[in-house]
């Protein structure tokens, strides 16, 4: 037991994790510290490309493999299923229509890249090595679950369809197109482009996520803050619930699968997670009707604030002690 609080302590009492923290508590006291918004745009495009790159550069190094399609296959399941366990926890635990529960639900099943780049980060602090491709698992993950949440608003009510216009705004998202394009960039040029930007996208790479991670704790408080009148006990339970129940999932599928520790701790991660920038834009786009503060604040504001301060130590701690 004490080993594995003290693994916790440890992967809490990070740089990354506790910039987190400062944001939120500079939200919560009101203060007046922002990031401009250009300047956190510069390091979202930074970070996605480096992840990306660097992941394509592991397959590259690696090669496909049969178990890379049965992980990219894993992933898009659970990606699919996921946004139905959640409609049926949230039906359970709050009051939310069915409207809203399933655009919340939505969000849940696809994946918050933050989270799972600061998952990578901790496993390179660690020395923990893991699937390089598990980038391309995360790309695979952000649609399937927009299409159940479609389908769940659609049984409900009539009007919503999934036309070409709305899939063309979820593939052409920003953050889907550089995260795949820069893997398939890292791929096709291997080792050697990854030696001619290394300056680039390997050294500086935990300070500037250091400052995302900051931004988005002023943004997640801040959430919280404009919409607490929205977020009632169960939403907040299930905010948490939730991500535990699709780690335990995602550590099912990656135990079938065969990855290894830092493999599964990613897996854990990604299902784990919960979308607040591509999902979102999706339900701007085909239910405006739903209460957006209620979805970005149960992803953004409960659930993105527990997997960074919690869920991640629990869930690196699972994958160490049973892979």
């Amino acid at each position: 037991m004490d080993s594995a609080l003290s693994m916790l302590a440890d992967n809490l009492l990070v740089p990354t994790i506790l910039f987190f923290v400062l944001g939120l508590v500079a939200a919560v006291m009101r203060s007046d510290l922002s990031i401009p918004v250009g300047a956190a745009n510069v390091m979202s495009i930074y970070l996605l490309f480096a992840i990306g790159f660097k992941g394509g550069v592991s397959v590259s190094d690696s090669g496909a493999s049969v178990k890379l399609f049965a992980t990219m296959a894993a992933g898009a399941v659970l990606s699919f299923v996921m946004p139905f366990l959640a409609y049926a926890l949230l039906r359970a635990m709050t009051n939310l229509t069915r409207l809203d529960a399933a655009a919340v639900a939505g969000h849940y099943g696809s994946i918050s890249i933050v989270t799972f780049v600061t998952a990578v980060n901790l496993l390179q602090t660690n020395g923990i090595s893991f699937e390089g491709y598990m980038v391309a698992v995360a790309a695979v993950m952000e649609v399937p679950a927009i299409l159940s949440a479609l389908w769940l608003v659609a049984r409900g009510r009539s009007g919503t369809q999934l036309d070409a216009k709305l899939m063309r705004d979820i593939l052409a998202n920003g953050s889907i197109v550089l995260l795949v394009g820069a893997f398939l960039i890292g791929a096709v040029t291997g080792k050697p482009g990854l030696a001619q930007i290394d300056h680039f996208i390997v050294v500086p790479f935990t300070g500037v996520l250091c400052l995302f991670l900051l931004d988005m704790g002023l943004n997640a408080g801040r959430s919280l803050m404009e919409n607490r009148r929205e977020i009632t006990l169960g939403l907040v339970a299930f905010g948490c619930v939730m991500p535990v129940a699709g780690s335990l999932l995602g550590f099912g599928l990656a135990a079938l699968v065969g990855l290894s520790q830092g493999g599964t701790f990613l897996f854990m991660t990604l299902a784990a997670s919960a979308s607040y920038i591509a999902v979102p834009a999706a339900m701007r786009i085909a239910v405006p009707e739903a209460k957006a503060g209620v979805y970005l604040s149960a992803a953004l504001g409960v659930t993105f604030p527990f997997n960074l301060t919690i869920g991640l130590p629990l869930y690196a701690w699972i994958a160490n002690c049973v892979v």
